[in-house]
Formats: C-alpha cells, structure tokens, sequence
C-alpha cells in the first residue's frame, strides 16, 4: 500500500506545535517519529512549524539532529537524507526556555510570530506538554502571561496523563487550567484510545449484526481485560512507588478500555455524544462501598524475584529508586459490575501486572455457554465461544467456536478463526500517537479524555485506593515471570470462568486457521 492510498484523512490546518520537553523520551520516542509519519503520509500541511521547549540548551542544527536520530530509530518510517528531509527538518526550531521565566515566553512569542509569518500560519497554536503533570498549571498560567494565546487562531493545550494523583488533586489540577484553557481546548491523551484495535471495537460492535444483538447480559457470560508487561519499572522506580499499578494503568487505560466494550451505540458520531456514552459507563460502575467488599473483589500484588528467559529477575523492592519496604501494588486484578440493563450480572474482570510472562492488550469477551443437558451437551463438553480482539503488540481478532474434527463421525474440537492484521503484508499500521496529534490539530476530542470521565473514573479508583491504605501491608506477591498471585485466579473461579490464555500463550487443543 502507498503513503498516498494510506492518506484517508484531510490535512492539518496551519499550526504551530509546542512540544514542551522536546528533549525528553516521549518527544524522541513517539511525538517526532508521530509528526514525521504524518508529514511522510500527506496527513501534515506544509503550512506547519514546531518549536521544540526545554531548559537544556541547543542548537538548531544539534535538535534537529535529535530529531532525525529519533526518526531512525523509532519511526516506521526511516528518514533519507535528501530534499525531503531537509523540507521537513526545516520546519523545526528550538527554545531554551526556564518554564518559571515569564520573559521567555515573550521571547518565545516573537520567535513564533516570525515562524507563522514564514509558513503563513493564521495563528493556530497547539501546546503538548510532555512535561509533570504538577508543572501543567503554572506553564499554562505563563503562556497567557507571555502573550502566547493572543494570536486570531485557535489555542489547544494536550497533557499527557496521569492527571492528578486521586480526585482531590484532579479537580484542582484542572482548575488551573480551567483559568487560562476552556474545557473544548483541553485535550487529555490517554494513548490506549489512538490504538488502531481500540478503535475498531466501535465497528466491530456497531457495524456487524453478527455481534450487536448478542452483545449483552442474555448472551455474554463475560469480559475479561489484560494489559500485561514483562518490563519492571526499569528508570521509572521513583514515580511508580508512589504511584503504583491502580493509578499508574488503572484509572486511564483499564477502565478506558471498559467503557469502550460496554458503551451504549451514540445517538450520533460526535465526539461529544461518543464521550457522553463512555461516561455513562463509568456512572454504572458498581461502587465498592465497604473495605470488605474491595478486599472480596480487587486484588493486588507485587512481583519477587523470579526467572525468565533463563534469567533471574529482581523483585520490586531490589529495583532502583524503590523503597526496600514498599507494599506498591506491581499488580492488580478487579472483577467489576456494570448496573445497567445491558450489562446487569455480567462481570467485567480486569488485570495489569509488570513482570508478567507476555507483553499484551487484549479483550475476551466470552459468550454464554450452550446447555450441557440437551442435544451436542449431553455427550460432549462444550467449550464457550470467544471473541478475542488484540489491541497490543499484535493487532487483530479471532473466534473461537466448536467444530466437528475431520474424519471422525461426532468428535467435537474447539477451532479458531484469526485475522491477525499485524500479519498483513503492505499495512504499515499507524502509531496512536500519530492519530491523536493529528486529531488535536483537527479539534476531534473523540479519543481525548473529557473531564466528567476523568473524574468519575477517579471517584471509583480513590474508593480501592483508601481500602488499601487501611492496610498497606495486606498485599500478595508473585514472582517476577509469573502470572501474578493464585488470589488473581480465585477473583474467575468463584464465578464458575478462568483467565483464558492471552497472544502468544495459545491453547494446544485449539485448531487455528489464521488469515
């Protein structure tokens, strides 16, 4: 397939993009390649500029360096030196810039309007800060103190999560920016949603009448979530021991995912009528009143030292910056209710972990198993059928239905029907980040965070989170390489299910014909 034919979106409008931590490893890792695939695909006006923000000093030609080094290494697309390159590389500068410094932001004003006079950009403006959630409020304060939002084009601000660390602090992050950014202007990057598997759980779900009449409590017995990783916190030890796995994957991208499964069908494709469903959801979640009833439904754990690939792993409190007496949760596992007609009595198990055997997304929903008294059922055990869709790091769908074995008269064996699309020769899948940015410049919030999500979302984590600090000490462990704790298996099988194996772990007794 050719970029040309890829190239199903409109361009850009005229902008100017901000990337505050510009030297940082999001910046080099996904928003450069990000910008440079959108360019490469027609997807990125030539009426564009980007002006690289951190305190570190650089030359134009050592960030533009950066930026070409970033590309080779991380962008599915690699950058040949020649006319294109140097027509993109072009439309790069870099601002050393003391955030807390007001007056550099009028230097960063004029250095901005000379760019837009250059390119003939009617003064829009999109600011994405890769930078600590703590600092969002104070550089957003200072870009309307330094003239930055004066310009007759549109002014958005992107964040990245984790925005805030429980409610309390949300709502006055948010305030924040609520003095200087309207509520349409903030977009909130929760990365999950710019998935290409994410994405087409709407049309699965809405565009095929094979799914959406059984999509409900009548025909689904339930849903199971995995986002596991087989890293531990490598440089990140500091942040993640006061944040931990609830916070840290919990309340963005586990119940992002949720909603996205259990959502009503949007009375019509706005953005605002897609948000509004996914919020409903969230209003449906069955709260855990009691710290009895958080202990009988979620479970956490932190990894030990284990073995992996013939190596032996450290445990979570060997790791660098972590405290040798932390009770951090590496791990944690919830069976979750959704009280609404669709979904009454359908459990909704979710779980994330480092240190886990496989690195995968992906969604099961189980079906409602056929009667085990009658007909088939009466001679042969009956597996439930699956549809499994796989958001990360391979991308596709299978189902799993039972089928008679070839040659034999009534032998019954479950088989498996794949299109795996990260198997397709051609598809060049695109990164989330290229979606989203390309999005934000757009103004579609679709795959953004509204804050009403956000904070729902937290009001149901902070209720797990205050059990858990009446008794920090209360925590499982697994090793490091495992499937975390036996505790995480009990949360199914008090229900009658199991965890179904994930991408890579496959059924032996499966028959798979694959795409």
């Amino acid at each position: 397939m050719t970029e040309q034919q890829m190239n199903n979106k409109p361009k850009t409008p005229g902008t100017v993009f901000f990337l505050f931590g510009a030297t940082g490893d999001l910046a080099r890792r996904k928003l450069f390649p990000a910008l440079y695939s959108l360019y490469r695909e027609g997807k990125l006006s030539e009426d564009f500029a980007v002006i690289g923000v951190a305190r570190r000093p650089r030359t134009q030609d050592e960030f533009r360096d950066d930026i070409y080094q970033s590309i080779q290494e991380f962008c599915r697309y690699k950058a040949q030196e020649g006319e294109q390159w140097t027509a993109f590389a072009d439309h790069f500068e870099y601002k050393s810039l003391d955030i807390n410094n007001v007056e550099g932001y009028h230097e960063l004003r004029e250095q901005t309007e000379s760019l837009e006079e250059r390119y003939g950009i009617p003064g829009n403006r999109l600011f994405y800060l890769a930078l600590a959630p703590e600092l969002f409020g104070s550089v957003s304060l200072n870009l309307q103190k330094g003239g930055m939002l004066d310009s007759k084009g549109w002014h958005r601000l992107v964040i990245e999560k984790p925005f805030g660390y429980n409610l309390e602090s949300a709502q006055k992050l948010n305030e924040e920016l609520n003095q200087v950014f309207k509520e349409e202007e903030i977009f909130r990057i929760d990365h999950y949603l710019g998935k290409e598997m994410v994405q087409n759980i709407e049309v699965l779900r809405f565009g095929n009448a094979l799914f959406e009449p059984l999509w409900n409590n009548k025909h689904i017995a339930n849903v199971q979530i995995t986002l596991s990783e087989t890293v531990g916190v490598e440089e990140r030890g500091g942040y993640y021991d006061h944040a931990g796995a609830l916070r840290d994957m919990g309340q963005n991208h586990m119940l992002q995912m949720l909603t996205m499964i259990a959502m009503e069908p949007p009375s019509r494709l706005l953005p605002e009528d897609i948000r509004d469903e996914k919020v409903k959801v969230l209003r449906s979640l069955r709260p855990y009143a009691t710290s009895n009833e958080v202990k009988n439904n979620v479970v956490r754990a932190q990894y030990t030292q284990g073995q992996a690939g013939g190596k032996t792993l450290p445990g979570y409190r060997e790791e660098d910056k972590v405290d040798p007496a932390s009770n951090t949760e590496t791990f944690f596992s919830a069976k979750v209710m959704v009280d609404n007609f669709r979904w009454a009595g359908v459990p909704f198990y979710i779980r994330t972990g480092k240190r886990l055997p496989v690195k995968t997304t992906e969604v099961v929903v189980e079906f409602q198993n056929m009667p085990t008294n009658v007909y088939l059922g009466q001679r042969h055990t009956l597996e439930p059928n699956l549809l499994v869709i796989r958001v990360n790091p391979m991308e596709g769908i299978y189902i799993k239905i039972n089928a008679k074995k070839p040659g034999t008269e009534s032998q019954i064996e479950p088989l498996a029907m794949e299109f795996c699309q990260s198997c397709l020769i051609g598809i060049n899948s695109p990164e989330a980040y290229e979606r989203l940015i390309h999005d934000a410049a757009e103004g579609d919030s679709t795959y953004f965070t509204r804050w009403d999500e956000v904070a729902t979302a937290w009001a149901f984590i902070d209720k797990i989170a205050r059990a858990w600090s009446e008794n920090p000490g209360d925590i499982n462990h697994y090793p490091a390489g495992t499937w975390g704790p036996k505790e995480a298996s009990d949360l199914l099988e008090q229900d009658g299910f199991h965890w179904w194996p994930v991408n890579g772990q496959e059924e032996d007794n499966v028959i798979w014909i694959k795409s």
